[in-house]
């Protein structure tokens, strides 16, 4: 099977109220050429025990100890076999069609290396 184009990492720490509706987000994507990275940054409030209950082959899920979210955004990285890295927080969703624009800007700016696209915080 070929690498995916996207990587999307997330760090989960005590995230259980969210972390399901977050991977959600991704799965429900029209792009599908993904993988999901969650690492587990030693949470103690079930959250673990929700990411493991979803079946999708794109989902790889990996613990360590606590060690921060910078910690845990540079073990999935090193995980990651995607071409591209997408960062998720476990209480952050993802838009309909948020990948499909993110390769969008992939295919037409081909020497950029970097991007920040837009979002928007609701309360």
């Amino acid at each position: 099977m070929p690498n995916p184009a996207v990587s999307v990492i997330i760090p989960l720490y005590n995230k259980v109220a969210a972390v399901e509706r977050s991977i959600g987000s991704l799965l429900s994507q029209s792009f599908s050429d993904f993988e999901v990275i969650v690492v587990d940054d030693g949470s103690t409030d079930g959250s673990a025990e929700v990411v493991e209950r979803i079946q999708d082959d794109r989902i790889k899920f990996f613990r360590q100890e606590n060690g921060g979210p910078s910690k845990a955004r540079n073990t999935g990285v090193s995980h990651a076999a995607g071409d591209w890295v997408v960062f998720l927080d476990a209480d952050d969703e993802l838009l309909p069609g948020a990948l499909e624009y993110f390769d969008k800007l992939i295919i037409e700016n081909p020497i950029i290396s970097f991007f920040c696209c837009p979002y928007f915080v609701d309360n």
